[in-house]
């Protein structure tokens, strides 16, 4: 009987993650959507207008891994209090969580206008530089909107309500293209405004979400009884000081990540044209499948975040490892597919034979490390779910730049495998992150269980005499 029951809510854990995700994998695959509807229209425009946008994107990429680890604090707080029956407090913490989202997206704006140095410093063609400021001062504005969209997010998600999230980001990319069409290329009597015009373009966009959003949750049933605008509320520094302690170590998780694939192209940059683009499709590639992994990953930090809400030990077991177990199954879909037809899919973005030959190689590479990278992000969303974001955030710089990195570059270098030894070091250090988060997580579930029954036993006391 219990082994059916156990069957049951395994079945009934995996059901629930789905519906939370299938939105959030659509969302996230939206935002990689935007990504390369900036980069074919700035493509069309010319190559230098497609430089420019490109060095740009990569800076502005900073600000909004910046900005949404930070705000994926929102996520667990919300679902915990939701779990709980705590709804009537969720809107003193979403409006916290809006004067944090504010705030850091004022810091961002400044930051990302300021920029100069660090274009200098990556070592940025002269003649690229005057447009990728351009692009940046004029996407800079898209800032506050892009931080207070993600509270927004965070608050929807939170409450298990990710359609939202699929429906604005998608809207966001249907605008998008004619818009930066228009602002890009010079039309309706608008002069041509090249790199400026794709910054303009993504900035506006962002507002709309963000205001299309916020229209949403005021207008919607789903969201009444939380409070949300009922009064206006001054900075609480301690609530603050909670979102961000668990937000900013996930600002600086997906920074190490990021910057562990970011060195290690400018690694294999040093190798020549041929193998530089090989890299870029096996990356494309890699990061398109992610988002299906990403996107079950902040389901799971829902379903268990709800589950501390309500007590229920075993359903924080249960939220995670079946979250876990769907997650492989994604990824035995993903590493199947890269594994039989690297070939075909290296051939979708090129005709040159060396470059699908070793971006082939890459691919296969990247076909291996997609349990350990499940693993890792979707134990990763577990954690969340349990507001423990430090010990993880450790775990992986460890994984990614004490292990990865010397792995890669060894390999790569000394070994002279080039980009297939950088790409073995990606495996080695995905592969040490996924154990380690994925023994944190079990810990954890372990303790939460050894909790539940102290308090059951506390409980139980009295009635022993």
């Amino acid at each position: 009987m219990s082994s059916r029951l156990d069957r049951a809510r395994v079945a009934h854990e995996i059901a629930a993650t789905t519906r939370l995700a299938l939105p959030l994998v659509a969302a996230q695959l939206a935002a990689v959507g935007t990504n390369a509807v900036d980069a074919v229209l700035a493509g069309h425009v010319g190559a230098h207008v497609l430089g420019a946008v490109a060095v740009g994107a990569s800076i502005w990429s900073l600000a909004i891994v910046t900005g949404i680890g930070t705000m994926m604090s929102v996520p667990p707080s919300v679902s915990q209090l939701d779990g709980a029956g705590r709804r009537s407090e969720i809107g003193a913490v979403f409006r916290q969580a809006l004067w944090l989202a504010a705030s850091l997206g004022i810091l961002l704006w400044f930051l990302v206008r300021h920029a100069e140095p660090l274009v200098g410093l990556i070592g940025v063609a002269p003649g690229l530089r005057h447009d990728v400021g351009e692009f940046l001062h004029a996407i800079s504005w898209g800032a506050p909107a892009l931080t207070c969209y993600f509270a927004l997010r965070g608050l929807s998600e939170g409450l298990s309500l990710t359609r939202p999230s699929m429906y604005f980001s998608f809207g966001g990319l249907l605008v998008l293209a004619p818009l930066g069409y228009v602002l890009m290329f010079g039309k309706f009597g608008i002069p041509p405004q090249g790199a400026r015009g794709c910054g303009i373009a993504t900035a506006s966009v962002l507002w709309m979400e963000m205001l299309g959003f916020a229209w949403y949750i005021a207008r919607h049933g789903n969201y009444r009884g939380l409070g949300l605008g009922e009064r206006f509320d001054l900075p609480d520094w301690r609530k603050l000081r909670e979102l961000a302690t668990i937000g900013l170590p996930m600002a600086v998780t997906l920074l190490a990540e990021g910057g562990l694939f970011v060195a290690t192209a400018l690694l294999i940059g040093t190798l020549g044209e041929s193998v530089v683009a090989s890299h870029q499709v096996a990356l494309n590639i890699a990061a398109l499948f992610f988002m299906i992994p990403l996107g079950v990953a902040m389901a799971i930090t829902v379903r268990v975040g709800h589950a501390v809400g309500r007590g229920d030990a075993q359903g924080v077991k249960y939220a995670g490892f079946s979250g876990i177990g769907l997650t492989l199954v994604t990824q035995l879909f993903s590493a199947g597919i890269m594994l039989t037809l690297p070939n075909m899919i290296a051939s979708l973005y090129t005709r040159d034979a060396t470059v699908i030959a070793l971006a082939s190689q890459l691919i296969v590479l990247a076909g291996f490390f997609q349990f350990s990278d499940g693993i890792q992000v979707a134990s990763n969303g577990a954690l969340r779910g349990l507001k423990d974001t430090r010990v993880p955030m450790a775990i992986t710089l460890f994984a990614y730049w004490a292990v990865g990195m010397p792995v890669g570059w060894w390999l790569g270098f000394h070994q002279g495998l080039g980009a297939r030894g950088m790409w073995m070091g990606l495996i080695a250090g995905l592969s040490v992150a996924a154990v380690m988060l994925f023994v944190r997580f079990a810990r954890s579930a372990a303790r939460e269980r050894w909790r539940a029954a102290a308090r059951d036993g506390a409980t139980a006391m009295p009635a022993l005499h």
